[in-house]
């Protein structure tokens, strides 16, 4: 059973975390939950609102959630007011910026609404003040403030941009975080992280499950790491995914092209792959691809160095290509062929290669009410946060590279994928570590190394599965770690 309910353990979040924690009550179906927030955004209402015994003014929330988080479908209205009767309008919003190179002029788009950089412009006053914010990445969340621009005789009338509030409301101490992992147990850490993404440790059986569920967070924390899972259905791929950090993207089914997922020729603009974390193909057994051999062949040069060509254009990116299917329980066997059912594109042995490992989906227990957050948890949107962040952290690849002992004449790919997912374990689950005498032998073995051999080995068994000829009865190295 977890202990994160009792008091000594909430007495000690709140000393380690202060205002990072927040009351998470996702087992009944209360008010907020009828709003469909994705978690970051969630959390985020609910620190603002809430008091330090985790209680919640309904109406004011609701009120708030209702001025400031329109839906899509509100967008008329707000245009209307902005437009026709001159209002300045806040809300929270996804925000991008242009700057046209020969006119020098400044434009931004709100994606989710459909508003283009043509019909909007960025006053240079406003630029001044909150170009820091704006330049953050590809795209910001905010407050922003609207207003209009109404036409001239040589201009059409735009929306302007008259303020923009970053939605991260404080300082991320990577330091500090790593530092807090010291109070915990491992056991205690990892029910810790469980909350984190809104699931109750105790409703697990047993460790087994739970790290199944948090090595779903590897390609949230760790650049570049491309992951498999096949799952029953019901076990909260799609939710994870799609609801938990505003830096990924879930795409469900549906039509996936090269322009959509890496550049756009017609327009000019950057795909998918290009500002998040990880692109999720969910449900990939339902999308269909325009063009198999040219997604094929972008795909498999750009999992190898995160570079991808298209016509004159060459980019680069640090997404995680994340493959998310169902499966039958007659399939749920290493052993056997279970690429059966995915799209044609992923039917050759040298793509699946790209990939650094598979999740055995079907570890993880189907969703329950017992599994849904009740009580005091780590800020899912500071989390999220933090994750990203440490994707940039270079130290834990440096102390895997000084433990690994690898074989001489190994597979460089096999070797690559499994230090890979070994320092995102390492980063989610010992952040503290900082020199490689900082975890032992036994440690790094039982929750690093063995865990990123085994899932490198499936994706090995499965290439064996599609290309016998040429992988059959080939294994991953040996790799060990090293006494120090």
């Amino acid at each position: 059973m977890s202990e994160l309910n009792s008091v000594d353990m909430v007495e000690k979040l709140r000393d380690t975390f202060d205002d990072m924690i927040v009351f998470k009550d996702l087992k009944k179906n209360n008010f907020i939950a009828s709003f469909k927030l994705p978690s970051f955004m969630r959390d985020w209402v609910l620190k603002r609102f809430q008091d330090e015994d985790g209680n919640i003014e309904v109406e004011e929330t609701t009120q708030f959630i209702k001025k400031f988080i329109p839906k899509k479908e509100d967008w008329k209205s707000i245009k209307n007011r902005i437009v026709n009767y001159q209002e300045r309008v806040k809300f929270l919003a996804k925000i991008s910026i242009d700057i046209d190179i020969k006119t020098q002029a400044l434009s931004f788009s709100l994606p989710d609404f459909g508003l283009s950089f043509k019909d909007t412009v960025i006053p240079h006053e406003v630029w001044e003040e909150c170009s820091n914010d704006l330049l953050k990445s590809e795209e910001n969340w905010g407050i922003v403030e609207l207003g209009y621009q109404p036409p001239t005789d040589d201009k059409f009338g735009k929306i302007k941009l008259t303020n923009f509030q970053d939605f991260c409301p404080y300082i991320v101490d990577l330091e500090e975080f790593k530092f807090a992992r010291e109070s915990f147990s491992l056991d205690e850490w990892i029910d810790i992280l469980l909350g984190a993404i809104d699931y109750n440790a105790a409703g697990y059986d047993n460790q087994q499950q739970k790290l199944a569920m948090l090595t779903r967070l590897l390609p949230f924390i760790e650049k570049r790491l491309n992951m498999i899972e096949l799952a029953p259905k019901g076990t909260g791929k799609s939710y994870l995914f799609g609801s938990f950090s505003r830096q990924g993207w879930l795409s469900s089914g549906g039509t996936m092209s090269r322009a959509r997922m890496f550049y756009d020729i017609a327009r000019r603009s950057e795909g998918l792959v290009y500002g998040h974390d990880y692109v999720a193909l969910d449900e990939v057994q339902t999308i269909n691809f325009t063009d198999v051999d040219e997604m094929r062949g972008v795909l498999k040069g750009y999992m190898e160095n995160g570079k991808y060509t298209v016509g004159n254009h060459e980019g680069s990116a640090d997404a995680g290509i994340i493959l998310l299917g169902n499966i039958s329980a007659n399939f749920m066997n290493e052993y056997l062929n279970m690429f059966t059912e995915l799209p044609q594109v992923f039917h050759e042995s040298a793509l699946i290669d790209r990939f650094h490992g598979f999740l055995k989906g079907w570890k993880i227990p189907r969703m329950n009410d017992d599994l849904k957050m009740y009580g005091w948890a780590l800020n899912s949107e500071y989390f999220a946060t933090i994750m990203h962040e440490l994707r940039d952290d270079p130290s834990y690849r440096a102390i895997v590279d000084l433990i690994v002992e690898v074989p001489e004449k190994s597979d460089t790919r096999d070797t690559e994928a499994i230090k890979r997912i070994c320092t995102a374990y390492l980063k989610l689950l010992f952040p503290n570590v900082r020199t490689a005498e900082d975890i032992s032998v036994e440690d790094f073995k039982n929750y690093c190394l063995n865990p990123a051999i085994e899932m490198r080995s499936i994706i090995k068994i499965q290439m064996g599965l599609l290309d016998p000829e040429e992988f059959g009865g080939k294994n991953v190295p040996e790799l060990k770690v090293k006494e120090f």
